[in-house]
């Protein structure tokens, strides 16, 4: 196996690539996010889940960050993204709808290569999160002893 060492310039490298690649950048995801969540905290299921959010410019600059690192490398995102979403309680159908809205408003805002690059990364986000912070409901397992 012939690992490469991360360093700056490597990093930095890829995220040109990908930036080339996608047609993305920062500039872009965060107008891209900015229509996405304005559309989320007006969207009857997932409105409530933003709430909380006070300050929302530092919100969209966190969710910059963590858009840019995911999508172009940039290492710019440094935080626990399962534990920010815990006490929200989410269920199966808010990641639904998440998914459903981010691909609708990526379509209208990014251009067509970073798009399927951004829905790529949120949907293995999406399962990811859902995997964690939505509790299994496993049907309950009886044994039936038939008699011989």
């Amino acid at each position: 196996m012939n690992a490469h060492p991360e360093t700056p310039e490597r990093r930095a490298a890829l995220s040109h690539r990908l930036r080339a690649a996608t047609g993305l950048d920062e500039a872009i995801l965060e107008a891209f996010l900015r229509a996405f969540y304005g559309a989320a905290r007006q969207d009857p299921l997932l409105g409530a889940a933003f709430a909380g959010v006070v300050d929302w410019e530092a919100h969209i600059a966190r969710l910059t960050q963590f858009w840019s690192s995911v999508a172009l490398m940039t290492g710019t995102y440094h935080g626990q993204p399962m534990q920010a979403h815990a006490h929200l309680g989410l269920g199966t159908a808010h990641f639904a709808r998440w998914l459903a809205l981010f691909e609708e408003t990526a379509a209208a805002h990014l251009p067509p290569a970073g798009a399927a690059h951004l829905m790529e990364r949120a949907r293995r986000i999406a399962a990811s999160l859902e995997m964690g912070l939505v509790p299994l409901a496993l049907p309950r397992r009886t044994s039936q002893v038939s008699a011989a």
